[in-house]
């Protein structure tokens, strides 16, 4: 399900899809990070960005779901100033060039283009001295009916990286917090990466 209507169908179909919580990996691996202007790719219904946004980042969250979005912002009331919450889909629209001190893209469907203008897009988006942290989940570990590498896994993002970024973790970590109700994922793999210039 990719379409902007099928995604409100789907946050429709529950009162509350997601937990609220931050990822953990977010949240261990922005921990150390100095707060800046972060890029949160599909950021549902707003618990990475309204967590950045606490933690003194100013964050522009992208979704294609307008449902989410609005519970996003209802949850993020006292973080208003912080978070601009953007309604379009990230493949689409590629976001400001070396803008962002932070881009985030944790489970996000980015599917593999033959001219990686997508991927591309939200690379450059990343500003001198800026992290990139692309996390999804265990490729073992999705349903053999969805194939995982026809979207972007994040040791194919950081073969695409070239001599201007510092490779700093790409590796299988297990989960620090529960899996989504009803999924068996126990790992992630995780790329975080910085732009030397």
């Amino acid at each position: 399900m990719h379409s902007a209507h099928d995604w409100d169908e789907r946050y429709r179909s529950q009162e509350q899809l997601f937990s609220g919580n931050p990822n953990g990996v977010l949240v261990t691996e922005a921990a150390n990070l100095p707060p800046g202007q972060a890029l949160d790719v599909g950021c549902g219904e707003g618990g990475d960005a309204i967590w950045l946004a606490r933690h003194g980042w100013r964050v522009t969250a992208i979704d294609i779901s307008r449902v989410a979005l609005e519970r996003a912002a209802a949850a993020g009331r006292d973080v208003a100033d912080r978070v601009s919450w953007v309604h379009g889909d990230p493949v689409t629209m590629p976001p400001p060039a070396r803008a962002f001190d932070l881009v985030s893209v944790h489970y996000f469907p980015l599917r593999v283009e033959p001219d990686h203008a997508a991927l591309r897009g939200l690379l450059s988006a990343v500003a001198p001295g800026g992290t990139l942290l692309y996390v999804s989940h265990d490729p073992t570990e999705v349903d053999p009916e969805h194939d995982p590498y026809a979207y972007y896994q994040p040791g194919q993002v950081a073969q695409m990286l070239g001599e201007d970024w510092h490779v700093e973790r790409d590796e299988k970590r297990g989960r620090t917090t529960p899996p989504p109700e009803g999924t068996h994922h126990h790992q992630d793999v995780v790329l975080r990466a910085r732009r030397l210039t």
